[in-house]
């Protein structure tokens, strides 16, 4: 290649109009509009979120994931979060790596079958989908993209970054990530008045990025040229830590800032020269050049590869046309990503597959034939899409106990033998759902009663189990009643707060959780509504079902009975009373029909008083009764409408009260007792999680931490 060693002047004012024109660049950058990327050495599981915003109906990405280059014996599993605007087709590339994909199947299509997937809930914000991503692990980066086209991710742990991630406008994202936009850069052209001859230039001009630092730009250049290498010159201007790499297919005039070297001498570095930063001095600097038109010029963010394709070979007149193209490439439809877009919706005793147009269309299919296995059930030819619809009785559908089956049978122009689908239906009639609140991590018996500051272990399962189904918590909430709020334990698959933990799944793929509630000990005990959402998510990727579960609970100060023993333990101790009162009654009525007193001479009457409080007293003491004396003859009574009680004794405090029947310590519930220098508290203890009890006043309330 000619290069010519001089360095240049004042660019002079040039008359230019830049047009579009006939030339295709396209660059591979590792500049985001928002990202981060954070070091997460000791994790066992890292988490990786792209918010993949597109201006297409509808796009397709290549998403590429390559493993760390680290001698790591067992790989670190990967969670890689996709958020999509719009309907994206993935092509996915993964290989050797534990990976974890989620996202929204409505939006997002891939036909990977060796990928773990997990469905997302429907958030709306940013917020909501990082911390759904933060409580399943550390995250080690986050990246915004426009309309992206293709994706590498790199898993090595980056080198001098934070230990968190935090989202900043126009990151770079280094060699975390790199990418390619899907629009193509602006390239424009013009003809340099007043300059003779038919050389032309091509002008790059990158622009500096948000971090300096030493890095190389590999600019591929293919010009179109049939009559030999053309009379062109390539210039090249970056900031002044850019050095380049170049490979062109023709030899021509080199002209750039740093340094720069050839593929074909990588280890050959040439000195470059001081060129002007903006487009007028570059303008100027290729008609001191003496090029007669600009033939392309570009101006793009720092990237690693810029790529340039020009239609035109020099400014004069071309001895022979350049190779024109009779037949369009072939290209072949993508079955896999088109079989992975048949997702059956049911409802009604009816399965419906609706494929859109425009989707078939982006994966270059044409399709001749869409049935069920009976092949006279055709699908609808609507304007924008293809609808097979069939119910549960008729196209050969497979009815069990719980599922419906089907195939969809889908035949293309491009393919001789047809492509076949399974698809199924779940029998949402035939199943029951059950919540159960336990009061041990054995889930061995439900309990309805709950005390303030006791563990409790929720379950839900769903029978039949079905081999098709997996059963996934979506929010959970603990109702109070009006005038209480409402305590969140689960949103969006999270759990909200410390005292809320999930569980690994129940034998039968029951999902479990257990939370601790803390509140301030209430007057009277109360009654709440536990309620849980979950997601009925099908192995073979069919749209998530919902429902909703419900049980009602009592919930209790400790050391108080349950609101359902109330009644009975008052009307106990009415009776009792009454039989107590009666049997003295008849007591006293005996010893005053049997004792002498007729015949006894008035002095004579209380003789035998001394001998009956001894023995009184010596009853007493074989009671058990310490440190008083019981007083000879009757109780005094309490009159009340209802009739004569005893009086009630005084009502112990909390720390006093003897444990309830069948009940639990809260020590043995994990809950610590009081510290021996906090003053005792009248009213009740705080139940917090974690820490000791603490003295709350009223107004009563419950919560959660």
């Amino acid at each position: 290649m000619l290069n010519q060693l001089s360095h240049p002047g004042l660019a002079e004012t040039v008359h230019c109009d830049l047009q579009p024109v006939d030339a295709e660049v396209t660059y591979i950058t590792s500049q985001v509009s928002k990202g981060c990327v954070a070091q997460v050495p000791n994790a066992t599981l890292e988490v990786h979120i792209l918010f993949l915003e597109s201006s297409r109906e509808v796009s397709e990405l290549e998403l590429t994931i390559q493993k760390s280059k680290q001698n790591d014996s067992r790989p670190r599993e990967v969670l890689l979060v996709l958020s999509a605007n719009k309907n994206m087709l993935l092509r996915l590339q993964a290989p050797g790596i534990p990976l974890n994909l989620a996202f929204n199947p409505k939006l997002i299509f891939q036909g990977h079958p060796g990928v773990n997937t997990t469905q997302l809930p429907p958030f709306t914000t940013q917020k909501q989908f990082l911390d759904w991503a933060e409580a399943k692990g550390p995250i080690a980066s986050i990246a915004e993209l426009n309309d992206p086209q293709s994706i590498l991710l790199r898993l090595d742990q980056a080198q001098r970054v934070p230990s968190s991630c935090n989202l900043e406008p126009l990151t770079d994202m280094g060699h975390t990530l790199e990418w390619s936009p899907l629009t193509r850069a602006s390239v424009r052209g013009c003809r340099l008045e007043g300059v003779p001859g038919h050389k032309e230039a091509h002008i790059v001009r990158v622009l500096p990025g948000t971090e300096a630092g030493p890095r190389t730009v590999t600019v591929k250049v293919e010009l179109r040229c049939a009559s030999g290498d053309p009379d062109a010159v390539l210039i090249l201007q970056g900031p002044s830590y850019v050095s380049w790499l170049i490979d062109a297919n023709h030899n021509m005039q080199i002209w750039t800032t740093g340094e720069y070297s050839f593929k074909i001498f990588p280890e050959k570095n040439i000195r470059g020269f001081v060129l002007p930063d903006t487009p007028q001095g570059l303008l100027g600097e290729a008609r001191r050049l003496n090029a007669s038109m600009v033939a392309s010029f570009v101006e793009l963010p720092l990237a690693s590869v810029v790529s340039l394709q020009a239609h035109s070979c020099g400014g004069g007149p071309q001895t022979s046309p350049p190779p024109v193209r009779t037949t369009p490439p072939k290209e072949s439809c993508n079955q896999e990503l088109l079989l992975s877009l048949i997702q059956p919706n049911c409802s009604k005793d009816v399965m419906t597959v609706v494929l859109k147009k425009d989707l078939i269309s982006t994966l270059r299919c044409t399709i001749t034939s869409l049935t069920f296995s009976d092949p006279s059930c055709q699908a609808e030819d609507r304007d924008d899409q293809f609808v097979l619809r069939s119910t549960y009785s008729n196209c050969g559908m497979k009815v069990t106990e719980n599922v419906v089956r089907n195939e969809v049978v889908v035949n293309l122009l491009s393919s001789s033998s047809s492509q076949w689908k399974k698809v199924h239906c779940i029998n949402m009639e035939s199943l029951s759902f059950q919540l159960g609140l336990y009061l041990s991590p054995h889930f061995l018996q439900v309990s309805h009663t709950i005390e303030l500051g006791q563990q409790g272990f929720v379950q839900v399962s769903m029978s039949p189990s079905i081999p098709e189904l997996m059963l996934q918590l979506d929010s959970c909430h603990l109702d109070l009643g009006p005038d209480t709020d409402t305590v969140e334990l689960i949103q969006s698959q999270t759990t909200k707060g410390s005292c809320v933990s999930l569980l690994s799944p129940g034998p039968g793929g029951d999902v479990r959780f257990s939370f601790l509630l803390r509140g301030y000990m209430v007057p009277t005990p109360t009654t709440g509504t536990l309620s849980c959402t979950i997601a009925l998510r099908s192995r073979s990727l069919s749209p998530d079902t919902h429902r909703t579960v419900s049980t009602r609970l009592n919930i209790v100060s400790p050391g108080l009975p349950d609101k359902g023993l109330v009644l009975p333990a008052v009307l106990g101790i009415t009776f009792g009373a009454f039989l107590i009162g009666a049997l003295l009654t008849a007591a006293l009525w005996y010893i005053y029909s049997h004792t002498p007193w007729r015949s006894t001479r008035p002095g004579d009457l209380g003789a035998p008083q001394p001998a009956l409080a001894q023995q009184e007293r010596l009853s007493s003491h074989q009671l058990g009764t310490t440190g008083h004396e019981l007083i000879p003859g009757p109780q005094p009574l309490h009159s009340t409408k209802d009739g004569p009680c005893p009086l009630r004794p005084p009502l112990l405090p909390p720390s006093q009260r003897p444990a309830a029947s069948g009940g639990t310590s809260l020590e043995h519930l994990g809950v610590p007792p009081p510290h021996p220098t906090e003053p005792s508290n009248p009213v009740g203890p705080d139940y917090s999680c974690p820490g000791p009890w603490r003295e709350r006043p009223l107004p009563y309330k419950s919560t959660l931490l």
